[in-house]
């Protein structure tokens, strides 16, 4: 079996759902342990309890992956008073990691409300309520070097859009310096003007891949001062956002439907709005508490949409233009234990991966 360290894992996970993904309350990554320790086993789990803390060590598993975050807020003492200190306690004393992938990994279009489609039946999946964090690189290349720096600005995940990699606009020109004493051009003489035929390169990208596509353009450019610059955008990023929508292949009874979901979804109850149309096409859904994007499923011309921790109130917000079902929290999210645990087979097919026993679902139904 071959050995991996913390960071090992993290970085994998980081590499499906970006750190930077999270929403602003939340508190995502390493919550314990040392990066730098080797992982003898992971426990994958929707929350970390105590006794999910306690089936990791009889199961020799030194990292706990948890969908929730243990630690949502500041804890200024640690004396066993809450179950989060326990917590936090117990897996200090035992060496074990625990490492939280939450709103991250809601916000990513292959994560928690794919799954939970996949499961469905959808099909034509987009981002229900895209984000608008995408950037512009726009940097100059000697036209001799612009497919090798090019390919590796690809390579760091520049170009992406939607369905289409490797995207970029190319033109060409004339660039002009004189490089002064102490420099060390790559083309050109000290205190001589220099002209060079150079493409000008633009690329996309997520905000969050900046910092490492600037280092690849950094190390892969021929000249000592890379010219460029970075633009924000108010484009919609297509792969990164709140919520899905989809469509079943074939439209379905409302009142089946909601008895399929019921099933699926291993539910015990569904609390809905009153069923407001006779069939079903199209699918909204938003795993765990989702009520923010009602607005947003109405106005996609949902039919449904499916989510959890509805208020009272915030039923009539409907207005009979949707169903809104609420099929609970935990219930909405079971799968994300699966998903982790797929994910990380595929990319450690020899790695213990483990998924938890134990349910953490704090909800009982009579």
């Amino acid at each position: 079996m071959a050995t991996q360290t913390i960071k090992d894992i993290a970085d994998c996970l980081e590499s499906l759902a970006p750190l930077s993904y999270q929403e602003d309350y939340d508190n995502s990554g390493l919550i314990t342990g040392n990066p730098d320790d080797t992982v003898t086993g992971i426990l994958i789990s929707l929350d970390c309890t105590e006794a999910v803390v306690d089936e990791a060590i009889k199961t020799s598993c030194n990292l706990i992956i948890a969908h929730h975050s243990i630690l949502f807020k500041g804890i200024k003492k640690l004396t066993g008073r809450t179950y989060v200190e326990r917590v936090i306690i117990k897996a200090i004393q035992h060496r074990i990691a625990i490492y939280a992938i939450h709103t991250n990994l809601d916000n990513v279009i292959t994560g928690v409300n794919k799954k939970i489609a996949t499961k469905i039946g959808l099909k034509n999946l987009q981002i229900l309520h895209p984000k608008k964090d995408l950037m512009k690189l726009v940097t100059f290349i000697p036209k001799d070097q612009a497919e090798s720096v090019t390919a590796k600005l690809h390579q760091t995940g520049a170009g992406q859009i939607g369905n289409y990699k490797n995207c970029s606009f190319s033109v060409a020109g004339e660039g002009r310096f004189t490089p002064s004493d102490g420099a060390n051009p790559a083309k050109g003489a000290i205190n001589q003007s220099e002209k060079v035929e150079e493409a000008r390169i633009e690329v996309i990208f997520p905000a969050n891949l900046k910092h490492k596509i600037l280092a690849g353009l950094r190390e892969s450019h021929p000249y000592e001062e890379v010219a460029y610059y970075v633009s924000e955008l108010q484009n919609e990023n297509q792969e990164a956002g709140a919520g899905i929508v989809g469509e079943l292949e074939v439209p379905e009874n409302a009142l089946a439907f909601l008895n399929r979901l019921k099933t699926t979804m291993n539910t015990g109850c569904i609390r809905h709005t009153k069923v407001t149309c006779s069939t079903v096409r199209k699918v909204a859904i938003c795993g765990g508490a989702g009520s923010f994007l009602l607005s947003k499923a109405i106005a996609r011309g949902a039919d449904i949409f499916i989510s959890a921790d509805f208020k009272y109130h915030e039923f009539f917000d409907a207005e009979d233009k949707i169903i809104v079902a609420d099929i609970g929290h935990y219930e909405s999210e079971q799968f994300t234990k699966e998903l982790i645990g797929e994910f990380l087979r595929e990319k450690f097919p020899t790695f213990a991966i483990a998924f938890s026993k134990v349910v953490t679902n704090p909800i009982s139904y009579l």
